[in-house]
C-alpha cells in the first residue's frame, strides 16, 4: 500500500512537471559561412523574442527554449537541421533566411508537421509550392522586390545601360530574372545579362566587361559579400556605374566590405521596422546590450510573436490549432500588424529603395535628404 501510494505521488510528480515544460522552438539560419551575418541578425531575434515572451509568463504557461540551427545557407544541410529539430520536438522553427535552405527544409517541416515562419526568404516558389499549410512568412516576396526595383530604374536610368546580373542561386537568380522581367514590361531591354559564381574573391573580368559595354546601373541578384567585392572592384577601375540590389545587402557588414566603395548602392527592402512604434522597447533593448536590430533582426522576433500569439489563441502547441490560428489572426508585431493571406503569405507594405550613404542605409528620399 505504501509503495502505491509512493507511485501515486511520483506519477503527481511526473504530471506536474509535464504540465509545466518547457517548449523548444528553433531558429535556423547561416550561422557560419560567408553569410553569417545574417544568421546572426536571426540569432539576435530570436534570443530576444523568447526572453521577452518568457518574462511575461511564456506561452500558455510555459517558458520557451531556444535551439539554434546553423544551415549555413546550404540545402543539404538545411534538410538535415530540419530533422535535427523534428527529432527535437520543436513545434515551430522561425528560418530559415536563405530561400535555397528554407525550400527543401519546408518539405520535412510539412511532413513533421512542424510549422515554419520565414523572416527572410522571399524566393516566390516558398509558398506558391509550398509543401504544407504550415509554411509561412512575415518578409515579401522577390516578384514584389523586383516590380519595385524596375519600376525605379525606369524612372531614373531610362536611356542608361544596365546589366543585370546574379548569383544563379534561388534567391540571387529569383530576384534578378523578376527585376528583368519588370523592366522588359516597361520596355527596356538589359545591355548585359551574365551570372557569376558566389563565394569568388576576383570578379575583375566580369567588371571588365560591364566597363566596356559602358554599364550605367548594374542590377545585382545576389548576397552582401560578392556584390561588396565587385563595388570594391568596380571603383578601382575608375567606374562610377550605379550599383543596385536587393535585401539581402541590408547588413552593416556590407559596407564593412566596401567602405566608401558603396556609396550611394540602391536596394530594396520593406519599410524599415525599426521606425514602428511598436519596435521601439526592443530596439533600445538591443541597444542597451550592444546589440543591432538592423535588416531581419526584427523580423525574426516578428515571426516569434506571431506563432506564440496563435499557440495562445489555440491554447495549445498543435500543429493543426496553431495553423488554424496563423490562417484566420490579425498579430499585433513589432514589424507591424499582420495577416497571412491563402498561400502563407504576410499582408504588410511591400518594398521601398533603400541608399548606402555614409556608412548607413535609409530610404533613398531620407539619404538624399541628409546629404545635402
Amino acid at each position: 500500500m505504501k509503495k502505491a501510494l509512493l507511485t501515486g505521488a511520483a506519477l503527481n510528480l511526473v504530471f506536474a512537471s509535464a504540465a509545466f515544460a518547457d517548449i523548444t522552438i528553433g531558429v535556423a539560419g547561416p550561422m557560419t559561412g560567408q553569410y553569417a551575418s545574417f544568421g546572426e541578425q536571426l540569432k539576435i531575434g530570436a534570443e530576444q523574442a523568447v526572453a521577452d515572451i518568457n518574462a511575461k509568463g511564456g506561452v500558455n504557461g510555459e517558458m520557451l527554449k531556444l535551439s539554434v540551427g546553423d544551415d549555413a545557407c546550404d540545402p543539404k544541410q538545411a534538410v538535415a537541421v530540419a530533422n535535427q529539430f523534428a527529432s527535437e520536438g520543436v513545434p515551430f522553427v522561425a528560418g530559415h533566411f536563405c530561400s535555397g535552405s528554407s525550400i527543401p527544409a519546408s518539405q520535412v517541416y510539412a511532413d513533421e508537421q512542424i510549422v515554419e515562419i520565414s523572416p527572410a526568404s522571399t524566393n516566390p516558389d516558398f509558398t506558391d509550392k509550398r509543401p504544407g499549410d504550415g509554411i509561412f512568412r512575415v518578409c515579401g516576396r522577390d516578384d514584389q522586390q523586383g516590380e519595385v526595383a524596375a519600376k525605379y530604374i525606369a524612372d531614373n536610368f531610362k536611356d542608361k545601360k544596365i546589366a543585370i546580373i546574379n548569383d544563379k542561386t534561388a534567391y540571387g537568380a529569383g530576384l534578378a530574372n523578376e527585376t528583368e522581367k519588370n523592366l522588359k514590361a516597361d520596355g527596356m531591354e538589359p545591355a548585359l545579362v551574365e551570372s557569376y559564381t558566389a563565394g569568388e574573391k576576383d570578379y575583375t573580368a566580369l567588371v571588365t566587361k560591364m566597363k566596356q559595354a559602358g554599364i550605367d546601373l548594374v542590377y545585382i541578384g545576389g548576397y552582401h559579400t560578392e556584390a561588396g567585392l565587385m563595388a570594391r572592384q568596380m571603383r578601382e577601375q575608375g567606374m562610377k556605374t550605379v550599383i543596385m540590389s536587393g535585401d539581402a545587402l541590408v547588413t552593416d557588414e556590407y559596407w564593412a566590405i566596401t567602405g566608401d566603395a558603396g556609396e550611394g548602392t540602391l536596394m530594396t527592402f520593406s519599410p524599415d521596422p525599426r521606425k514602428n512604434e511598436a519596435a521601439k522597447p526592443v530596439v533600445e533593448e538591443l541597444e542597451k546590450k550592444g546589440e543591432t536590430a538592423e535588416g531581419y533582426v526584427l523580423y525574426t522576433y516578428a515571426a516569434i510573436q506571431a506563432w506564440a500569439d496563435a499557440a495562445e489563441e489555440a491554447k495549445s502547441t498543435d500543429y493543426d490549432k496553431v495553423v488554424e490560428a496563423l490562417n484566420s489572426g490579425t498579430f499585433n508585431t513589432v514589424i507591424g500588424d499582420l495577416k497571412f493571406d491563402s498561400k502563407g503569405d504576410v499582408t504588410l507594405p511591400g518594398y521601398v529603395v533603400y541608399e548606402w550613404k555614409g556608412g548607413k542605409y535609409d530610404y533613398v528620399d531620407s539619404a538624399d535628404a541628409g546629404s545635402k
